[in-house]
């Protein structure tokens, strides 16, 4: 896989706010930046081929989404301690989660508007099969977890009582998901804090962070994308503009996409790692369970 020269030698690096594994930094070259990103601590996880699997992803998308352009790509080498590598350019914006809570109506459904065209085109990115990439040539090898085998692993991470109260809701997800066998690629993690925007026009300039993109269902990035969208005027306009994109949108949508989201919420519960996102996951399930979280959240 052969790619664009880099910049050169950075010689400073920035930690970018956003993501969850803290190895994503604004390198900077002369007067030129770009973006690295190291695959060491939690990304190591994903094997050495995952910086090739992301660029790949890219290349893929580029061109229909407002993603980076690769620059260069190293796998990593775990005999050597070397962790794998990913430079890409620089898009300009701010994140969206820094943005929005300034915006009026009209600028929420500006925002919306696009939100839903880029979950409506991925919803479009048809994919033989259900399953996570494993190398460069984006074959969905690696099988997704059920969601009943999702909650049996995060149950001993959640709070006591919960992933009971959890198994008639994920019962009643899987009914209402069985009959969709359609499968799309997922970014897996689209919503505000991964979404760049210009401040002063509201164009949204970037999708970044893909390191949990998929091949899965199609309702799975509009369902993440819902549950950050509290606001009406927002969550109006995400879903018109998506229902503009997609064909076939049936009426109980927003049902579908809430019961795709259930594995994000699970997953992001279930690693009881004390963030924000991990406890607010938690909230949310404990509230689509019907059942009151006690006294410090146990």
């Amino acid at each position: 896989m052969a790619y664009d020269e880099g910049p050169g030698f950075a010689t400073s690096l920035q930690p970018l706010p956003g993501g969850a594994s803290g190895e994503t930094f604004l390198a900077g070259a002369g007067g030129d930046h770009t973006v690295l990103r190291l695959y060491a601590a939690r990304s190591a996880a994903r094997g050495p081929l995952a910086p090739e699997v992301d660029a790949a992803v890219l290349d893929l998308v580029r061109g229909v989404l407002p993603v980076p352009r690769v620059l260069e790509v190293r796998r990593g080498d775990p005999g050597a301690d070397l962790p794998g590598l990913l430079v890409t350019s620089h898009l300009p914006g701010e994140r969206l989660s820094e943005v929005l809570p300034e915006l009026d109506g009209a600028g929420l459904h500006q925002v919306g508007e696009q939100l839903g065209v880029l979950a409506g085109r991925l919803g479009l990115a048809v994919q033989p099969r259900a399953g996570r990439f494993t190398d460069r040539r984006l074959v969905a090898e690696e099988p997704l977890p059920s969601l009943d085998r999702l909650l049996d692993a995060a149950a001993p991470a959640l709070p006591d009582g919960l992933a009971a109260a959890l198994g008639p809701v994920v019962d009643d997800a899987e009914d209402l998901l069985a009959g969709e066998a359609r499968r799309v690629l997922v970014h897996g993690d689209l919503n505000p804090p991964n979404v760049l925007v210009e401040r002063s026009t509201l164009e949204v300039t970037g999708l970044v962070d893909w390191e949990f993109a998929h091949a899965g269902g199609p309702w799975e990035d509009l369902g993440n994308l819902l549950r950050h969208a509290g606001d009406p005027v927002l969550r109006e306009a995400v879903l018109a503009a998506y229902a503009s994109i997609v064909p076939g949108v049936p009426e109980d949508v927003e049902a579908r996409a809430e019961a795709a989201d259930l594995a994000a919420l699970i997953d992001l519960a279930g690693r009881a790692d004390g963030t924000g996102p991990c406890l607010r996951a938690t909230a949310l399930l404990a509230r689509a369970a019907g059942w009151t979280l006690g006294p410090g959240g146990a």
